[in-house]
């Protein structure tokens, strides 16, 4: 997984000839430090067929307001530039996998 801010936010996720996990998160938050091994796991699984990238909302304020995160985590799957799901809060990994599933299908 890599990290990614306001200014490669447009090149990773937007622009991305695969679909991309967007793990949005802050290292104080408890919930965020249950997903972030989950993602890990599922960047692994998916690996060529989706990226995995982690936005601090803390560091990344523009970002966090202009795609209206107001409870982290928040997982969201873009596909084409556009967001195809959100997972707030907490998951179990079947619920990731079939949001993931879902966006590489269509």
């Amino acid at each position: 997984m890599i990290h990614v801010g306001d200014k490669e936010f447009e090149d990773q996720v937007l622009k991305s000839d695969v679909p991309v996990v967007v793990d949005f998160y802050a290292d104080w938050c408890g919930p965020c430090r249950m997903v972030g091994p989950l993602m890990e796991q599922l960047s692994d699984e998916y690996s060529g067929k989706a990226k995995f990238v982690k936005v601090d909302t803390d560091s990344n304020p523009e970002l966090t307001s202009k795609y209206g995160i107001m409870s982290i985590p928040t997982v969201m799957v873009f596909k084409n530039g556009t967001v195809k799901d959100t997972v707030i809060g907490v998951a179990p990994a079947p619920v990731y996998r079939q949001k993931i599933e879902g966006t590489l299908r269509a």
